[in-house]
């Protein structure tokens, strides 16, 4: 028996409705994951492209600064030889003569830079140790120039590509085009002393070059060297 007045628990059990997501929700919910996925990739995308993009830069910068550093060195190397020719620029390349790259005794170099096919490129000989082998190497690097054969290209090195360049003298205390009267060095083929002939290179050479649009590195950019007999020893 049950006392009166006591509730009776109730054996049926109690049930409440699960509420779930609604399909728009779910839509909404997709839609703003993919937004999110989208903006991060589209981030991501970016972050790479800037990372190649200055890789390339650093990667051109550093083949520029190669480059220049072995104008530089030819420059500083330039070597006035009895009856021959230092230096010469005709518009479209560049000849000079250098000591040899490992000592002055064993000889000189002829060396030619160029621009033939978009490209800036460096020719140079072997040693030259008689004015004969001078001679067979000047002629050669003109040939080089403009209508290199099998040989001529064996001896060249592709530097950069280079839209065009342009050389000034530097000479009695101003600049003039290289290819001017006044700023040409005018040497004869017969110089009476090796000192004559370096007192005839110039005082200074200014490299202009105009570097293609569409690289990591575009534009101009102008390069001046000082003969070290003048600047002190520095170039």
């Amino acid at each position: 028996m049950t006392r009166a007045g006591r509730h009776q628990p109730s054996n049926r059990p109690t049930s409440r409705t699960a509420r779930g997501f609604t399909l728009v929700e779910l839509l909404v919910a997709l839609s703003v994951m993919a937004l999110l996925a989208l903006v991060s990739w589209r981030g991501l995308d970016g972050m790479v492209r800037s990372q190649q993009l200055t890789r390339a830069r650093a990667d051109e910068l550093l083949v520029l600064q190669t480059v220049l550093a072995q104008w530089n060195a030819d420059l500083d190397a330039l070597q006035a030889i009895e009856h021959t020719e230092p230096i010469a620029w005709d518009g479209q390349a560049l000849r000079l003569t250098r000591r040899s790259t490992r000592t002055p005794e064993e000889g000189a170099l002829v060396v030619a830079w160029a621009l033939r096919g978009g490209q800036w490129l460096r020719w140079q000989s072997p040693t030259v140790r008689t004015r004969a082998e001078w001679t067979q190497a000047w002629q050669q690097a003109a040939l080089w120039a403009r209508t290199p054969g099998d040989a001529e290209r064996r001896a060249e090195t592709v530097l950069l590509p280079v839209a065009d360049w342009r050389l000034f003298y530097y000479r009695g205390g101003a600049w003039a085009n290289a290819l001017s009267s006044g700023a040409a060095t005018g040497l004869p083929r017969a110089i009476g002393a090796a000192s004559d002939a370096a007192a005839r290179l110039p005082e200074g050479v200014r490299l202009q070059l105009t570097l293609p649009a569409g690289g990591a590195l575009a534009g101009s950019l102008t390069r001046d060297w000082v003969n070290p007999l003048l600047g002190g020893g520095k170039s």
